[in-house]
């Protein structure tokens, strides 16, 4: 019994501490310490960049998307915005290309067979020549802003990789958008904390990041979440990755419990294959680096198996008294609540606790899947984005 106690123990030690005490722990480090002050001020240091933008269908969004780009306080000579189409099947290219007349500055490439977000990615940085690569994707526009404030920390030599801050804006009670964005918005803080304490940012937000074009390292093609890789690639060369809070782009939050239960398998099953190429990280264990790695992502990405086994060595506790009855009993009641919260949907009547613990569990279902799907082994990257403008 000795042994089933200490696997529920620290089974659930290791769930509260991703979730609740690596958050509290990072605050109470930050306060009071400041991000990278070394940063561009002179318009005439400022770096060329170009920006990388791979689009599939996105005929809703690709037109704000390209002038949210040039609506910039950043020279307008120092970008370039490198579109690659893949074998998009609406109205994306055509759109695309009656804009290139207005914005030189667009370098635009139709691909002609579905090549996957990566392929394009990868085949785009090829042909960029800026020092300063901006990874974005159509759905994300940014703030007059945010390509200074991304690039500005590229002046400390230290600095591999800034992340921006992506704001999600319209929410609605009936969905998960109100769930997503709290969750997003925790997420950019984490990432925040991380690089001021650590420079160890782990994983920036693939719709809006920047990094130094030497660093850039061509992702597996394979492979499914390129701008997790790409983050590691870079504290794999021994350089810092921050997280900018004052980068702001605006984004679409997920609204669908179906679109986003689909997105997160797929994101899951990528984490796994990042999990595998870069668990040398892990190690030595008490680095900023490591504490992040798996603080932050490896134990929550193993969470739903501490789920269940919490649950099963409970149950062979149950004869060890009163308390391990009580955990039993809340481990049955709160997934009972994603039932009560389908009903109550159906009712119009929305309950944020509710509907907090169904997002849970369902990321934790993706995150099963997702592993399921990485043992089976990965074969494309090909991949059909969450639909916009939810």
């Amino acid at each position: 019994m000795i042994l089933i106690e200490l696997v529920f123990w620290v089974s659930v030690l290791l769930v509260l501490h991703s979730y609740a005490f690596f958050p509290l722990l990072l605050k109470w480090l930050a306060a009071g310490k400041k991000p990278n002050q070394l940063v561009y001020s002179n318009p005439e240091e400022f770096p060329e960049v170009a920006i990388l933008l791979a689009a599939y269908n996105e005929a809703a969004v690709i037109e704000e998307k390209i002038r949210s780009t040039f609506r910039t306080t950043y020279p307008r000579h120092k970008i370039s915005l490198y579109i690659g189409s893949d074998n998009s099947t609406d109205e994306t290219n055509a759109i695309v290309d009656s804009l290139k007349m207005e914005f030189p500055e667009i370098k635009f490439f139709p691909f002609a067979a579905r090549t996957g977000k990566i392929g394009i990615i990868n085949k785009l940085a090829q042909k960029a020549l800026a020092p300063v690569l901006i990874f974005t994707d159509a759905n994300v526009f940014f703030d007059k802003h945010t390509i200074f404030q991304l690039v500005k920390h590229f002046k400390n030599p230290e600095i591999g990789l800034v992340g921006g801050n992506i704001l999600n804006e319209e929410v609605k009670s009936e969905g998960i958008s109100v769930q997503e964005k709290a969750y997003l918005q925790r997420e950019n803080l984490i990432k925040y904390q991380e690089g001021v304490l650590w420079g160890t940012m782990i994983g920036a937000f693939g719709g809006c990041f920047a990094m130094r074009r030497r660093n850039f390292v061509p992702t597996p093609g394979n492979f499914i979440v390129d701008d997790f890789y790409l983050s590691m690639k870079v504290l794999e060369q021994g350089q810092k990755a921050i997280n900018e809070l004052e980068a702001v782009s605006y984004e679409d939050v997920s609204n669908q419990l179906s679109e986003e239960f689909r997105r997160k398998v797929r994101i899951s099953t990528g984490n796994f294959q990042n999990l595998h190429t870069f668990r040398h990280l892990l190690w030595p264990p008490f680095s900023g680096l490591a504490f992040s790695f798996l603080s932050h992502k490896v134990i929550r990405w193993y969470t739903p198996f501490l789920l269940l086994l919490i649950f099963f060595s409970n149950f062979a506790l149950l004869s060890e008294g009163w308390l391990y009855k009580l955990t039993l009993a809340g481990q049955i009641l709160l997934p009972a609540t994603i039932l009560l919260d389908w009903l109550l949907k159906k009712m119009n009547i929305h309950v944020r606790l509710f509907r907090f613990i169904t997002h849970f569990y369902s990321m934790n279902l993706a995150l099963l899947l997702g592993w399921n799907r990485y043992r089976k082994g990965v074969k494309t990257s090909v991949w059909t984005p969450t639909k916009r403008n939810q």
